[in-house]
Parts: C-alpha cells; sequence; structure tokens
C-alpha cells in the first residue's frame, strides 16, 4: 500500500473542509478551492476522470457558495448570511429528477469516452456530488443526505482506484455527514 504525498496533503486539506462545514463555517470555502486544485491532479493521475472533473466544478461552486453563505447575492433588503434551512418541498422531484439523469449520463460518457476502468462508481459519485454540491451552497440541511448516499461510493472508487489515503478520508466523511445531517437539521429548526 503506497501514498502519495499530494494525496496525502489533500486528504488532510479535505478533512479541515469537512470539520469546517460540519461547523457551518463559511471558511470551509477555502479549504473548498485548496482541496480540488490538489485532487483534480491526484484523480488524473490515477485515471478517476469525472472525479477529477468535478474538482473543477468544487472550486467553481466554492467562489459560488461563499458569496451566497456571505450574502454578496442577495438584495439590500436581506439579511447578509444566509441561515441553514430546509430544501423547498418543491425542489425535490426535480433535485431527484437531475440526479438521475446524471447519474445516467456521467457514467456512460465515462464508458464510451475514456479509458477508465471504474466509470460507473465514478459516474454515480460524481452526479451526486454535483447535487450535493448544489445544496451545500444553498445551506440546505438535505445535503447531508446526499453525502451519506455519496461517501459510500467515492470510497469504493477510491480503494479501486488504489488511492487509501483518499478512501480514509471518505470514511471519516461518512461518520460526519451523519452527524452534519443531524446538528443541520436541529440548527435549521431553531431559526
Amino acid at each position: 500500500m503506497t501514498f502519495s504525498t499530494l494525496e496525502i496533503v489533500a486528504a488532510i486539506i479535505g478533512f479541515i473542509y469537512l470539520v469546517l462545514e460540519y461547523k457551518a463555517s463559511a471558511w470551509l470555502w477555502l479549504f473548498g478551492i485548496i482541496s480540488p486544485i490538489l485532487y483534480t491532479y491526484e484523480f488524473y493521475i490515477n485515471g478517476v476522470y469525472a472525479n477529477m472533473a468535478i474538482q473543477i466544478y468544487y472550486i467553481v461552486a466554492a467562489a459560488y457558495g461563499i458569496m451566497v453563505w456571505k450574502g454578496l447575492l442577495k438584495s439590500k433588503n436581506e439579511s447578509k448570511e444566509l441561515p441553514i434551512s430546509s430544501m423547498p418541498k418543491h425542489y425535490t422531484i426535480p433535485t431527484i429528477a437531475i440526479s438521475a439523469m446524471l447519474c445516467i449520463a456521467i457514467p456512460l460518457i465515462l464508458k464510451y469516452f475514456t479509458d477508465s476502468n471504474i466509470w460507473l462508481l465514478d459516474g454515480i459519485s460524481t452526479a451526486l456530488s454535483i447535487v450535493g454540491m448544489w445544496m451545500l451552497a444553498k445551506k440546505y440541511y438535505q445535503q447531508w443526505i446526499v453525502w451519506i448516499i455519496v461517501e459510500p461510493i467515492i470510497i469504493a472508487t477510491a480503494l479501486q482506484a488504489e488511492m487509501y489515503a483518499t478512501a480514509l478520508l471518505y470514511v471519516v466523511y461518512t461518520v460526519i455527514a451523519v452527524m452534519g445531517y443531524f446538528k443541520w437539521k436541529r440548527e435549521a429548526k431553531e431559526i
């Protein structure tokens, strides 16, 4: 079993990101830029192409997230900091439909247009991560449900790609996602 130094550094930064996400700290977005920069290269050299591509999305989502969380995209009449909230019920069916379409499209793109041998796991985890990041940027507590589903898929993907530090990081992510769900749900009710 080998670990690359870059993968270990990316995993440590990813862990810091997760702790800050759990605490609902806007500082998570800074680490949400650094970790994906490192993981873009790490996933590329391991042939995990969709997870490599989503790292670029994470960088853009982090920039968007900080603007939304800090109220930079709101009108002057709205409060500054975005509170944790529940996703509106009318978003449920469109979110599930978009997730399903992405879970079909991304793996097929990987299967037919790359040399990836883990195209199915890579594609599904990437598809769900796109939705999870959107929900996180909106500060919906249900985003943790997406991560509870996607983290084990990423663990399997990382193990298949022999990215053991990343797999370990996502084991921790899974535990924190369960804890984060209950914490954020409680905080959403308190607001």
